[in-house]
């Protein structure tokens, strides 16, 4: 389990240093390429944000990509369409790809020290390859096609402006059985990423 660990870990950490020549062209064109990996957890996401949540072995290493379709000229918001190709292994070896909007939000105070910004996509889709089996309810059934939901903070260095760090919750639910009534939450990531924005 340890071995596996530090394998996606070190994975995680390969993928992002080869997006670092990406770097040498960047330019503010609202485009953003990144990588991040992460851990499932056994609870919904605001389960996580109080602290309830417990890990198991199964595992996520996802590429993702994000382009801004709208920039207020007034507020420090944006919105977004994020898109992701994952890998998932573990209890379960599947692909997944997924697509949300996102509001995104950098008007904290403390940006003269610390940028951050705020990213909350609700409603989405993801697709995986099969159903997991983390995601059947107690007659066996799941579904491949769930809402994708994205809750993100982002990092960087005051004034940089072509790459940040973040922590994900990454989320697929059937929006509380509106999309089916298998009975099964989903599944539920937590994750840490690299993205360089041009």
């Amino acid at each position: 389990m340890q071995a596996m660990r530090i394998r996606w870990q070190q994975t995680l950490v390969l993928c992002a240093w080869a997006l670092l020549p990406l770097r040498a062209w960047c330019e503010d064109s609202g485009w953003s390429v990144g990588v991040y990996g992460g851990q499932y957890y056994d609870t919904e996401p605001a389960g996580f944000v109080n602290g309830r949540a417990g890990f198991q072995g199964q595992y996520l290493l996802a590429l993702t990509a994000s382009k801004t379709l709208w920039r207020s000229e007034s507020l420090p918001m944006s919105v977004e369409l994020d898109g992701i190709l994952g890998q998932q292994w573990g209890q379960a070896s599947l692909q997944e790809v997924g697509l949300v909007p996102v509001l995104s939000w950098r008007g904290f105070p403390w940006n003269n020290y610390l940028q951050t910004a705020l990213r909350v996509g609700p409603l989405g889709l993801s697709y995986t390859s099969e159903v997991s089996p983390l995601e059947r309810g107690t007659d066996g059934q799941g579904a491949q096609w769930l809402n994708f939901l994205v809750l993100e903070l982002a990092f960087a260095p005051p004034q940089e402006k072509s790459w940040e760090v973040f922590m994900r919750l990454h989320h697929r639910c059937a929006i509380y059985d509106k999309l089916n009534n298998y009975g099964a939450n989903g599944e539920d990531f937590f994750a840490i990423g690299y993205r360089l924005k041009f």
